[in-house]
């Protein structure tokens, strides 16, 4: 059986960082695969004219693509140093983008395990991911925030469930048994690695002068199939039988099938950046989950998205936007914002 750690003994362990040897080359197929996942239909992620016509070299990748180059490091860092759990719920997400990604970069993509801290009892993972283009610039930055569920507060019959319905080779639980203790790897190097420079907003992009505190973007409601979650899960490379397996689903807990959360945020994304007008607008979007989103089999699901400017400020020419999201009347994300820069 996996030994449960305490807090303290993974807290020792913070800094424990990897990085992928290969680079993971953004194409402009699986950008437009990815924004059909997210139900983003903006043109610069679709027509190379319309991007250009941003001012881009490419197709420019939704903000939350990069969680698919992060998959393999994090799951890397999760079966070496995060160990002693058997599942990880996923609580809180920020993507820091600091230039958009577009068709043609090559990304060194790391991972870090940054805090750890008990909190009523339950721990909280967070890790951190940077991702640098082929200039040695860093594009983007990820953080995300985990609770660590030991076998202790995991029905077996979930266990055997899961792990007969996984693809041979994969697994959503902690490493094997017999996998050895933790062995201490490099930190990260010590070299200060340069923000990559943010173009100026184009003049397609919403006007800054038109902005107000307390207005309101347009809702947007998504409905999301069975299919939906099945291909999201393909694209990104989630494959927790949760999202697709309703005898799974409630062993977990679960009323039924949830989506994504990270398919709840790439559509969140594509919403705000629907409303500026330019999908390089948003600079950062932090979100805090506190509900998912159930998918029935036949009925579906629904989301609604809604959003306010929260606050501006004329110096740096942005904003603030909360966002909002409910499925079947209850909120998904507990606390949701953007911050957008506008010509």
């Amino acid at each position: 059986m996996t030994a449960t750690i305490d807090a303290p003994a993974l807290a020792s362990r913070v800094g424990h960082y990897y990085r992928l040897d290969d680079t993971f080359e953004v194409g402009r197929e699986k950008i437009r695969e990815y924004a059909r996942a997210v139900q983003d239909y903006h043109p610069a992620h679709w027509d190379e004219a319309a991007a250009a016509a941003l001012g881009y070299t490419g197709l420019v990748a939704p903000l939350t693509f990069v969680s698919i180059p992060a998959v393999g490091v994090n799951k890397h860092l999760f079966e070496t140093a995060v160990i002693g759990y058997d599942m990880f719920v996923q609580t809180e997400q920020v993507f820091e983008q600091h230039r958009p990604i577009v068709a043609g970069d090559r990304l060194i993509t790391d991972v870090e395990l940054s805090s750890v801290r008990r909190v009523a009892g339950r721990d909280l993972i967070t890790v951190t991911n940077t991702f640098t283009d082929g200039f040695g610039e860093r594009v983007h930055t990820m953080r995300t925030t985990v609770v660590g569920i030991t076998r202790e507060q995991v029905d077996s019959a979930l266990t055997d469930a899961v792990k007969s319905s996984m693809m041979y080779g994969v697994s959503v639980f902690g490493r094997d048994d017999d996998a050895g203790d933790y062995t201490h790897t490099p930190m990260r190097p010590g070299i200060e690695v340069p923000i990559a420079r943010r173009a100026r907003p184009s003049a397609n992009t919403r006007s800054f002068d038109q902005i107000v505190v307390g207005a309101e973007l347009p809702l947007r409601d998504v409905q999301l199939s069975r299919g939906d979650l099945v291909n999201y899960a393909g694209v990104s490379g989630d494959n927790n039988p949760i999202h697709w397996d309703t005898t799974i689903a409630r062993l977990a807990g679960l009323p039924d099938v949830v989506a994504h959360g990270m398919l709840t945020m790439g559509i969140g994304a594509g919403f705000v950046s629907a409303w500026t007008g330019d999908p390089g607008a948003v600079t950062r979007f932090g979100v805090r989950l506190s509900q998912a989103a159930v998918v029935d089999a036949t009925d579906g699901g629904a989301i609604e998205f809604a959003g306010k400017v929260k606050s501006v400020d004329s110096e740096t020419r942005s904003a603030v936007i909360a966002v909002v999201a409910k499925s079947r009347g209850r909120k998904i994300f507990g606390l949701a914002t953007t911050e957008v820069t506008f010509p």
